[in-house]
């Protein structure tokens, strides 16, 4: 199985990097090489995560710390949608195009 980031994943980790570099560069690297390793152990086992069918069909999420990784498997590669703060308004964010 292999893994595949989003677009849009990618710039949530670019942001939340820029985030912790403000106050500690040098964890913001740490931290980030650290996230993309969780997101490598996803493919281990993507069904032994939450199922989060208030987002989304399929979606998955597995906590990191206070981030959350949102995900959705198939039968040969698990996809890594979203990175996003655990304390954000998750559901305004996976619908915000809808009316």
């Amino acid at each position: 199985m292999r893994l595949a980031i989003t677009p849009l994943a990618e710039q949530d980790l670019e942001s939340i990097a820029d985030y912790i570099a403000q106050d500690n560069p040098a964890r913001a690297v740490t931290f980030i090489h650290d996230l993309r390793g969780q997101c490598e152990r996803l493919v281990l086992n993507p069904p032994g995560y939450r199922l989060r069918p208030e987002l989304g069909d399929d979606i998955r999420s597995c906590a990191y710390g206070r981030y959350v990784i949102f995900f959705v498997a198939t039968p040969d590669e698990v996809i890594v949608i979203r990175i996003l703060h655990g304390a954000r308004d998750l559901p305004a964010v996976f619908h915000a195009d809808e009316p």
